[in-house]
């Protein structure tokens, strides 16, 4: 049960990194622009997605080594 807040926090950071991601989409389509991921995008997106999804898995799997 104390891990429910933490639950509801980590839901919400996802609605809004998805609402975050929804904007930006709909940005470059009203100026007509094609959405594309080149190797400059990738080299902005990787180094943020990384760490992210590396302090979530050690959240998933810390309760299973302790």
């Amino acid at each position: 049960m104390p891990d429910s807040a933490f639950i509801i926090f980590i839901v919400f950071g996802f609605i809004w990194v998805a609402m975050g991601a929804v904007a930006v989409i709909a940005l470059f389509k009203s100026e007509g622009q094609k959405i594309r991921l080149d190797k400059w995008g990738l080299l902005v997106t990787i180094p943020i997605i990384i760490p992210i999804v590396i302090v979530l898995l050690y959240q998933v799997i810390k309760p299973l080594i302790e």
